[in-house]
């Protein structure tokens, strides 16, 4: 009997390390799974990147713009055609530095039928790799097709980026080489303060969320002076 006993108490023990070791096995891998989660996407090595957010960077100014859009938003659209002259104005100037983050929304990504939003936003990546003094032509000129519909086809992008100036980014467009920044960026998008809600366009002036009143002297301009 005291054999027996024996026998049952180390096939006790033997269960019970094997319980422990199958548990240090699962937290280590919920461990790696969360820190894989929490890692930063990759970043283009481009000095039109800033590595830190993962904003493609316009300009060196003192006073900070971001920029949260989706090229297929059409406030997005809406927001470039009122405020975009200002903006050029204020590169041209030197008193800003324009973050640009590329987002792509859910709704609108799957509105377009072809990933349009991922696949512009994508390209704007690669534009700003390839290129980076070709990073805002290329946003300008895109915003000004006013996309709808399907949205550009990725030869349509190309063409984009050839004309603001940046060439052999074919395979970054086609292979979508920047889709999990895309999603990084678009996770990111900073809550309204008074709602919440988290969408586009969203704008930041030196930190400081801003409220769209449709003016751009006072909304840009007056907080950069």
């Amino acid at each position: 009997m005291a054999t027996q006993a024996g026998k049952a108490n180390w096939f006790a023990i033997w269960v019970s390390a094997g319980v422990v070791a199958l548990l240090v096995v699962v937290l280590v891998a919920v461990v790696w799974m969360n820190n894989q989660a929490s890692a930063p996407a990759a970043r283009p090595d481009s000095a039109g990147i800033n590595q830190t957010s993962g904003a493609v960077e316009v300009g060196g100014g003192d006073s900070a713009v971001d920029i949260y859009f989706d090229f297929y938003c059409p406030h997005c659209q809406e927001f470039e055609s009122v405020y975009g002259d200002t903006l050029t104005d204020e590169l041209e100037a030197g008193s800003i530095t324009l973050n640009l983050h590329p987002v792509a929304l859910s709704g609108l990504n799957a509105a377009s039928g072809t990933d349009f939003s991922k696949r512009a936003s994508n390209a704007m990546y690669c534009v700003a790799a390839a290129e980076p003094t070709a990073a805002y032509p290329f946003y300008t000129s895109l915003f000004a097709q006013n996309p709808s519909g399907e949205g550009l086809t990725d030869a349509e992008l190309i063409g984009l980026a050839e004309s603001a100036g940046a060439t052999g980014i074919d395979s970054c467009v086609s292979d979508r080489e920047w889709d999990d920044l895309v999603s990084e960026q678009t996770q990111s998008i900073p809550a309204n303060p008074d709602t919440g809600d988290a969408g586009t366009p969203t704008v930041l002036v030196n930190d400081e969320y801003l409220t769209l009143t449709g003016d751009p002297a006072a909304d840009i301009t007056a907080r950069i002076g």
